[in-house]
């Protein structure tokens, strides 16, 4: 689903500015002219409406704007946190540097075929890679070892990215520790 871009919400709104300016400025003539007389008054009622729909506008256009830069500060905030997740529990299990690269691309969903085309390594290669990474990491297959780091990073994932990013901020760089399994 296509959203509008925030410049042309933008644009709507300044458009229906300008719009209730001059429709304001017919009103008050009209209400100068023939104060009580039923379409002056029906101009000024509908002018007010104008101004509270441009002023209504405006908020919700500043809101949304707001909401969609927490949301995406949260989604870098996810992505960053899994990444550190991942790093960090590689570390924990002791994975070599061609596991790491194995189990990062089995995490990204490639099988084992496209994981030993990537490496330049054979299938039956990646396999054994791929069974000792599960063994180190107390799983039994591919889809436990992606749950696990979902699981991990919707229990303390984002809280120990906000703490490794306030620590990166003062010079402290110590991490939490990741539950074992």
């Amino acid at each position: 689903m296509n959203r509008p871009r925030p410049v042309v919400i933008a644009a709507i709104v300044i458009l229906q500015a300008v719009a209730t300016v001059f429709f304001v400025g017919d009103a008050v003539t009209d209400l100068l002219n023939a104060p009580s007389a039923p379409h002056s008054l029906l101009e000024a009622f509908v002018a007010v409406a104008l101004i509270l729909g441009v002023i209504f506008a405006g908020w919700q256009l500043r809101v949304t704007l707001e909401r969609l830069r927490s949301q995406e500060r949260a989604l870098d905030t996810a992505r960053g946190a899994l990444a550190d997740v991942i790093s960090a529990q590689f570390d924990a299990w002791g994975l070599t540097p061609a596991e790491r690269d194995v189990g990062a691309f089995a995490l990204k969903g490639l099988d084992v075929g496209e994981i030993a085309e990537l490496r330049g390594a054979a299938p039956g290669t990646v396999r054994a890679q791929l069974t000792r990474i599960y063994s180190k990491a107390g799983v039994t297959g591919r889809a436990q070892f992606a749950a696990w780091f979902v699981e991990d990073l919707l229990e303390t994932g984002l809280a120990v990215a906000e703490i490794d990013r306030c620590g990166a901020a003062t010079g402290q760089h110590e991490r939490p520790q990741h539950r074992e399994t």
